[in-house]
């Protein structure tokens, strides 16, 4: 006969048992392939360091962190399959801004809610954007073309590297903050706005800084002022935005590793310090410094710290300019 005791550990076994499995299988992870999806073409600044991190991955537990590249949809097809992904850590994804945080305010429904179904591992990178013009641009500074901007509204034309994106929202905080009306022309990526900015097409555009960072060296476009908090790096003859309209101003893309949101936290764990050390490698210094990058770092409370401030930055701007991508 079952005695009351044996009937309460009983119970309690079958309670403990999914719990006990769950820490048994992170104990033991990655047991199998891990697949990481990015959710731009390869080649880009974002698919480099994916690459790095998975082969860093790779390096560090033994077992394949397999990239693909999935776009599409502004990064919501790979962003919904991990959220579709079993909650153990073997689909990861190395997200933009969009699919963190911006993809929720401009769309009017989303198969997942990042805030809900994803879960910060990492912050990987931030890509400062610049403002630049051409060379034969009725405008040589940054100063002039604000001067120029405020003279003549609507007139003086600007490149933008898509609708929603980084390039996109700063070029719209910037008239927002700097109380001047530009004509922004958004354009299917960075190569034609370039074609354009070098042909004598288009005075100036927004871009990211890695873009256009060989460009101005080579004296083939000009650097008008950076989107930091500070000079930037080997470019101390640039200002900053915030220096020329003297209100706090920044603005760059961003890369985070996120997991679906139940993900074992000491998979989050694993998966945090291993990248860390990467970023803390002189192979991953090496890469980020000839993109003109900002490595990320820190813990996953701080990952979701910075995803959250963020969300709280851009919310005001996305509004205001109604960006929409319905």
């Amino acid at each position: 006969m079952l005695t009351l005791r044996s009937i309460i550990l009983a119970a309690a076994a079958l309670l403990l048992s999914p719990c006990a499995a769950l820490s048994q299988a992170s104990q033991s992870w990655p047991n199998r392939p891990v697949t990481m999806l990015v959710p731009l073409p390869a080649g880009g600044i974002a698919d480099l360091m994916a690459r790095g991190c998975a082969q860093a991955l790779s390096d560090e537990f033994g077992q394949p962190f397999v990239i693909e590249n999935h776009p599409g949809a502004s990064g919501n097809l790979a962003a919904a399959a991990v959220v579709k992904a079993p909650a153990d850590g073997s689909v990861l994804l190395f997200a933009t801004q969009a699919q963190a945080a911006f993809n929720k305010m401009m769309f009017a429904s989303l198969s997942y809610d990042p805030a809900r179904d994803l879960v910060p591992i990492v912050l990987v990178l931030k890509s400062p954007v610049v403002f630049v013009g051409a060379l034969d641009a009725p405008v040589t500074n940054f100063q002039a073309m604000l001067d120029y901007a405020r003279a003549n509204p609507g007139k003086l034309t600007s490149g933008q590297t898509g609708v929603g994106s980084m390039s996109h929202v700063a070029f719209e905080m910037l008239q927002q903050k700097a109380g001047i009306v530009l004509n922004g022309v958004p354009y299917k990526g960075g190569a034609p706005m370039v074609t354009d900015l070098l042909g004598g097409h288009l005075p100036m555009g927004t871009d990211l800084l890695s873009n256009f960072i060989h460009l101005a060296k080579d004296k083939k476009v000009r650097l008008l002022a950076v989107a930091t908090t500070q000079r930037f790096g080997d470019l101390p003859d640039v200002p900053t935005v915030q220096e020329e309209i003297r209100t706090p101003f920044e603005a760059a893309a961003w890369f985070t590793i996120m997991a679906r949101a139940g993900t074992p936290p000491d998979v989050v764990q694993k998966v945090n310090a291993a990248v860390n050390r990467y970023l803390a490698s002189a192979k991953a210094k090496d890469l980020i410094s000839r993109a003109a990058a900002e490595a990320g770092g820190g813990t996953p409370e701080e990952a979701a710290a910075f995803v959250k401030n963020e969300i709280e930055r851009w919310t005001p701007v996305i509004r205001a300019a109604q960006i929409s991508l319905n």
